[in-house]
């Protein structure tokens, strides 16, 4: 929803309710092709809403071709006469295409391609206007299903954004974001995501292994994946017995070497022996700042990057929580082919997948992958 838009009301929000039941109930074979649907009265009476809300829903769904009208007899779910190949089609949103999505694209990619769907493509470049405008487009092209990336974090009200994305008439699975902080239990979202909290608890884990117990933490302020960071490393201090750790944040755009070398002065001035900086681009200026210092990476600071995009051409390698992007992309398609496949019969997903730590040169172990065996799961 766009920052000048009026936010939907109660009575839009149920008409979108009702739009994704009927078409969930017609895709998913609830009223096969040709099968009556109930009368605009009836399904009034039934689910509590007026005739003039329900007739609107039917003309909505007779443009989208899903259902036809027969004059004297009612309303009928219309016959698709699909290719076998075309079977699906997936609408996918994501914020950009430049970091971090590309990985998650391929993923679904190659799942919808093992299940002879479709993919349409549209990116929102993190503008809540142009997010809703790509909905738009996405629902037109007559997609059947939505992956999506929405803007969450800055959003006036998430959870009222959420209950529109989940009404809108298919259905939608959230990649990378959820509503747990701030709803807990009460995230009605279906969504697969990355355990950013889980991926810095273990990079901290992995610092106090090395001898590590004064920290720093270097993140951008600004970006969806800070808050769970700041929440794990948080977590992992207090589990481990640190001390308090130094905190640097900063807007993407406020982090260039200057920022870098102020970082690394508070830090060195702190006692700091290590630090964990999302991301990969921050830890590389971070880098460059140390041996402008006079500084040995990791002799002096022993760094872990957050996100793994390029952290192995550093300077010097950074070790790096290397986030499951692809993984992530091919369960987020799976999941939704299921639930358009089976309907409401599908359970409700709310999966997790915890990062590996990659091991590289700039925290001073042995190089290799520290293996989590925590397994991905529903919560």
């Amino acid at each position: 929803m766009a920052r000048d838009e009026v936010p939907a009301s109660g009575r839009e929000l149920k008409f979108r309710a009702l739009m994704a039941e009927l078409r969930r109930g017609i895709l998913d074979g609830t009223w096969p092709p040709g099968s009556k649907l109930p009368t605009e009265r009836a399904l009034a009476t039934e689910t509590g809403l007026s005739v003039t809300t329900v007739r609107r829903a039917y003309e909505d769904l007779v443009a989208l071709g899903l259902v036809e009208r027969r004059q004297g007899a009612g309303t009928f779910a219309a016959h698709r006469h699909e290719e076998p190949g075309d079977r699906r089609i997936v609408g996918v949103l994501v914020p950009d295409t430049a970091f971090y999505y590309p990985r998650v694209l391929q993923g679904i990619e190659k799942e919808l391609a093992a299940a002879g769907a479709r993919l349409v493509l549209a990116c929102s470049h993190y503008d809540p206007a142009e997010e809703d405008a790509a909905v738009r487009r996405l629902l037109s092209s007559g997609v059947h299903g939505l992956l999506l990336v929405p803007t969450l974090h800055n959003a006036v009200d998430p959870g009222r954004r959420a209950e529109e994305l989940l009404a809108l008439p298919v259905p939608a699975v959230l990649v990378e974001r959820r509503l747990a902080a701030t709803h807990g239990p009460g995230d009605p979202t279906e969504h697969v995501c990355t355990d950013h909290e889980g991926g810095a608890y273990d990079a901290v884990r992995h610092l106090r292994a090395l001898g590590h117990d004064r920290l720093a933490l270097l993140v951008r302020s600004d970006a969806p994946t800070t808050a769970p960071i700041e929440s794990g490393f948080a977590r992992a201090v207090a589990d481990l017995g640190l001390h308090a750790p130094l905190h640097i944040r900063e807007e993407r755009q406020g982090w260039n070497p200057r920022r870098a070398d102020r970082a690394v002065a508070d830090a060195r001035a702190a006692g700091v022996t290590a630090g964990l900086c999302f991301g990969d681009r921050e830890a590389a200026l971070v880098l460059a700042a140390t041996r402008r210092a006079g500084l040995r990476v990791p002799a002096d600071l022993a760094l872990i990057s957050y996100d793994n995009e390029f952290a192995d051409v550093a300077e010097t390698p950074l070790t790096a929580v290397s986030p499951p992007k692809y993984q992530v992309g091919r369960l987020a398609a799976q999941i939704l082919l299921r639930r358009l496949a089976d309907g409401d019969a599908s359970p409700l997903h709310q999966v997790q997948l915890r990062p590996r730590l990659v091991v590289r040169a700039s925290c001073g172990a042995a190089r290799g992958v520290v293996a989590r065996k925590s397994p991905s799961g529903a919560y």
